[in-house]
């Protein structure tokens, strides 16, 4: 069997978006796993409208080309870790647009956060998990809380979110769910795999 592959997905496309700092530090500890492969996927690459087809595609296949690479870019990975900055209690527009734009690519593979914001992004994770439960995905308990007090202290350069304890902590058992999750559902999609091509012959 093939590594799983893993998908870091940069949440937010603004500007001055903090998501840099926070993808760069899990993606080095996603990498320490030698039997994962690990991808940075940035939105930015992405810039898909805001939902406009005539249905999911879950049902209708997308028109949009940028939407359909997307789709394609997310049927290759086997797990996803999302950076979620939270703006006004609720994930990014343009995350939620994203995980819109996709249905069956995220079917039975597991999601895990990295939230920022005044409580750690928590508020805006619990609306993602349950996004991801109605995408027929498998989100992990374990999640990273970058509260207000770290993330003051890593945007004005005072701190490096490796330096945090807690923090390393969390991101450690959060890539470990991730990794288990991604290997077991692996395994289990190429065995209906198998047996439906067993079941074709």
């Amino acid at each position: 069997m093939s590594k799983p592959r893993i998908a870091i997905v940069v949440g937010s496309t603004r500007a001055a978006r903090f998501a840099d700092a926070p993808v760069e530090w899990i993606a080095k500890i996603a990498r320490q796993h030698a039997d994962i492969e690990v991808e940075v996927v940035d939105l930015r690459d992405f810039p898909m409208p805001f939902f406009e087809e005539v249905a999911s595609s879950a049902w209708v296949p997308s028109e949009n080309e940028v939407a359909q690479r997307w789709q394609k870019k997310v049927a290759g990975f086997d797990g996803f870790i999302f950076t979620a900055a939270e703006y006004n209690h609720a994930p990014t527009g343009v995350l939620k647009n994203a995980l819109d734009y996709a249905y069956t690519e995220w079917n039975k593979k597991p999601a895990g956060f990295v939230g920022y914001g005044g409580v750690g992004g928590a508020r805006a994770i619990e609306q993602l998990r349950q996004i991801s439960v109605e995408l027929q995905m498998a989100p992990v308990k374990s999640a990273v809380h970058i509260t207000l007090g770290d993330f003051l202290a890593v945007r004005q350069g005072e701190k490096k979110l490796e330096e945090i304890d807690h923090l390393n902590q969390a991101a450690h058992a959060l890539v470990n769910d991730i990794v288990w999750w991604a290997s077991a559902l692996k395994k289990a999609r190429d065995a209906e795999v198998v047996e439906a091509e067993a079941e074709a012959a």
